[in-house]
């Protein structure tokens, strides 16, 4: 995975992948939190999955945010956590839904509301 010149990566997406161009869990989307599960991982495992691994060591990452760090594209980072999240390696939960999300306008009144207590 290490980059050339031009930002390009030496070795294929779909090598890292291993020829695998779906997703065992098609549900995975590019804002689902993954998260690693502390387990030791196998021995023989790809050098991307391990580069996922340790990307997750110190945390949780988005789909969109690993394949960032690992520079691949979103689709290879999909399939490699899935292969994980099969080994029980990686937990994955949704990603929020918009519904649920704050309204930016609501959190906008309250803080102009919050403003207007200081000064009275």
């Amino acid at each position: 995975m290490t980059g050339r010149r031009g930002g390009r990566p030496l070795v294929p997406a779909y090598v890292s992948t291993g020829g695998v161009a779906r997703p065992s869990r098609p549900h995975l989307e590019r804002l689902s939190l993954l998260v690693g599960t502390r387990t030791p991982a196998p021995a023989g495992l790809p050098a991307a999955q391990l580069a996922l691994l340790d990307a997750l060591a110190d945390g949780s990452l988005t789909v969109v945010e690993a394949a960032a760090l690992l520079r691949l594209p979103v689709s290879a980072v999909r399939v490699l956590a899935a292969d994980l999240i099969d080994r029980d390696l990686v937990l994955a939960r949704a990603p929020i839904p918009p519904a649920a999300r704050f309204d930016p306008d609501l959190l906008k009144r309250v803080a102009d509301g919050l403003r207007a207590l200081k000064h009275t």
